[in-house]
């Protein structure tokens, strides 16, 4: 029998993009609620994506089947 195909984590495709560079992304966490009591500028910060390092990136990339 030949290999089976590799299927994508789903839980980590909803929680992770992928660049088109290569790079994976990732969103901050505190935003669901509460906000009220967090300063604009720490809401603000959380809007944006980051960048993960290498070696989680490697982890992540191996769990969506890249």
């Amino acid at each position: 029998m030949g290999k089976a195909k590799m299927k994508t984590h789903k839980a980590t495709a909803k929680r992770f993009k992928i660049t088109g560079s290569g790079k994976v992304m990732r969103q901050h966490s505190g935003r669901n609620h509460n906000t009220g009591k967090k300063s604009e500028s720490n809401r603000r910060d959380a809007r944006k994506w980051e960048e993960l390092s290498k070696g989680m990136s490697k982890k992540i990339k191996k769990s969506l089947g890249i």
